[in-house]
């Protein structure tokens, strides 16, 4: 037996050398590891779904949400017992701001690119997840940037839908018959009481409207002025209407409605993930909700919360993300589910040496999906924050880049190819909220041009930009920052573009070591945001070398589309080809290594690199390069940790 015991252990020696001596034979797998952000599981079969905007739960637990928008699966994603279990229909067949259903089916609103429109319903059998119906609802049937059925209830065989711009909610049998209308004013949320009434929130007007089963007003809830009612569940254990407030009081507001409205509690932190009583401003976490958009129970009592975080423009499938919270009966958390928006990245932070990553709108630290420590936006404090302008052309600002200079955090949020960049600063009084600060081009850099011919944010916090093709670089020193930790650059100074490396479309300066680099674009090309394979390295740029490149790398992969540097590596990342980032030795312009996927594969990497800005690094304190990615497969963000 002791000999048995021996082998076996000698055995387990020799297995485990094996393997390391495997790794050492592969040194690219052997000096980097896959790792993932922002979403809960890092495989495609089992992520978390992008941008959940409304949520529908069957008595048995089953959760059904809706997203305008899904790169890898069904736009109505399904979800038990804290995973994936499916999703529905195709990724853009969806708006994603209403869904219902009962035993059988699941009703969801349909999106304006399809052959019905945006006022029209889908009917999906849950068994076969097949539609098998579709109910024409409003008029309003060509709205692509806004929702025009925002809220869908089911009682028995009636169907109840509002139309928001008719300015009313319909009645169908759940075949698709028409009932009645009911006028009502902006509708938005619906629940349907055990009596049969019909609640109506009126988000905009702080306001839930009663109507009885055959449409007549009954009770008005007038909520508190700043109060948002976004999201409305009739719980008939207790006979309460629960109501998501996206108001400032960020919480579920529990109403008594067997006779006149009454307040009778809420659930959740007052403030929410604004609240600094229990937290750090910005912080979000258990019951310290961002913005409620479902509410549901199952059978068993426990409650579901479908949060979408602020941040996010007229895309609203680039809205916040996916965030849902479990509750058993007595109101423990159990489980969250949680994803990144559609396309995103997160910057490591050098303050914290790499280990917490700050993206256009959210914090984020850990490993294998991480934890989601913070939203920065503030909609309340800083309502024309860029990152909620819905006018805005950039296809929202999910995209950080992120320098720390003397303790002060600069924060650049831009879209997936931005001709405009965002700043941001923070203030410890304002915890994790980052403050709108100036865009460039804009007024505190003097220009109007777009920037589309490279920008960096260098290490000191100096801007480095190209404007609309002028063959120039704009160098913006930083002078400075307030008391309150907001940055001031000087006037542009002015160097003209190396005629080898026309058109200029990527700049990197790296500060420490006085580097820069230069990424041609593509000369004639209506695509100012591509790139061709030269990339011109020139060390002791702002010593005085502007014309004598060395290393010149040219890349021999096609299609390169995001560039970022650290230390002595420059990181490639390639549109439409291969998920790889190719590290060149900026020293020798030798590739040294190539990032994939480490062993045991289990982590989705994506297809590609699909944004200018796709890729961040930095250059850890022990010698470890740390690389983002957005992938927007996995609605998450890929962190390779390499050692050359």
């Amino acid at each position: 037996m002791v000999q048995k015991q021996i082998r076996a252990a000698l055995l387990g020696v020799l297995i485990v050398l094996s393997a390391a001596n495997a790794l050492i034979a592969s040194p690219c797998q052997a000096q980097y590891s896959t790792d993932w952000l922002a979403n809960t599981f890092g495989t495609l079969a089992t992520h978390v779904g992008n941008t959940a905007r409304s949520m529908w739960v069957a008595p048995e637990g089953v959760i059904y949400t809706a997203s305008f928008w899904d790169e890898s699966e069904g736009g109505v994603a399904i979800y038990q017992n804290g995973a994936s279990i499916g999703s529905i229909g195709i990724h853009s067949e969806f708006q994603g701001g209403a869904i219902t259903g009962n035993a059988t089916s699941i009703f969801a609103a349909l999106q304006y690119s399809t052959s019905y429109g945006s006022g029209s319903v889908g009917r999906y059998n849950r068994v076969t997840q097949k539609r098998d119906l579709v109910i024409p609802v409003s008029v309003w049937n060509a709205v692509s940037k806004a929702d025009v059925i925002t809220g869908l209830a089911t009682a028995g065989s009636l169907l109840y839908a509002s139309d928001f711009f008719s300015n009313r909610v319909r009645v169908f049998t759940t075949d698709g018959v028409w009932q009645q209308d009911m006028k009502v004013s902006t509708p938005g949320a619906l629940a349907v009481d055990s009596a049969g009434n019909i609640w109506v929130a009126q988000k905009n007007a702080a306001a839930i409207a009663e109507f009885s089963p055959g449409g007549a007003p009954l009770n008005i809830i007038q909520m508190p002025a700043a109060s948002r009612p976004s999201a409305l569940y009739f719980d008939a254990s207790s006979g309460q209407l629960m109501v998501g407030d996206e108001g400032p009081d960020m919480n579920i507001k529990l109403y008594n409605v067997s006779g006149t409205p009454a307040l009778a509690g809420t659930f959740g932190v007052q403030g929410g993930y604004l609240d600094t009583t229990s937290g750090i401003k910005g912080q979000v976490g258990d019951k310290r909700f961002t913005r409620i958009v479902g509410i549901g129970k199952d059978a068993a009592g426990n409650l579901y919360v479908l949060n979408n975080p602020w941040g996010g423009a007229w895309d609203l499938g680039r809205n916040g993300g996916t965030d849902i919270h479990a509750y058993n009966s007595a109101g423990a958390l159990q489980w969250q589910l949680q994803s990144l928006n559609f396309e995103a990245l997160a910057a490591p932070d050098p303050s914290t040496d790499g280990a917490y990553f700050y993206g256009g709108t959210n914090i984020y630290t850990g490993s294998a999906g991480g934890t989601f420590v913070a939203n920065t936006v503030d909609p309340f404090d800083y309502p024309s924050d860029p990152r909620l302008n819905m006018d805005d052309t950039q296809r929202d600002e999910h995209f950080g880049q992120l320098v720390t200079v003397g303790g002060n955090r600069i924060l650049v949020a831009t879209g997936q190819n931005p001709g405009i960049f965002y700043f941001f600063h923070f203030n410890p009084a304002n915890g994790y909220i980052a403050i709108p600060d100036a865009s460039i081009p804009g007024p505190a850099f003097n220009t109007t041009l777009q920037v589309t011919g490279g920008f960096c944010i260098d290490s000191r916090g100096d801007v480095w930009a190209s404007v609309d093709r002028t063959n120039r670089i704009y160098h913006y020193p930083l002078t400075g920052f307030d008391g309150n930790g907001k940055p001031t650059w000087g006037a542009g100074i002015v160097t003209s573009i190396p005629e080898s490396i026309r058109p200029l479309t990527r700049i990197i300066y790296l500060a420490d070591t006085d580097t820069m680099i230069l990424a041609q674009g593509v000369a004639g090309s209506w695509d100012w945001t591509a790139m061709k394979a030269r990339i011109e390295v020139y060390h002791g740029w702002s010593a005085g070398n502007i014309s004598k490149p060395d290393p010149v790398i040219n890349l021999t992969s096609a299609n390169p589309k995001s560039i970022t540097a650290a230390g002595n590596y420059l990181f490639v990342g390639y549109v439409h080809t291969v998920p790889n980032v190719d590290a060149f030795n900026l020293t020798t312009g030798q590739l040294d290594t190539t990032l994939i996927n480490s062993s045991p594969v289990t982590v989705d990497v994506g297809n590609d690199v699909d944004s200018m800005y796709g890729l961040r690094a930095y250059l850890r304190s022990d010698g470890v390069y740390v690389v983002t990615k957005d992938n927007y497969n996995g609605s998450s963000v890929v962190v390779y940790r390499w050692m050359p």
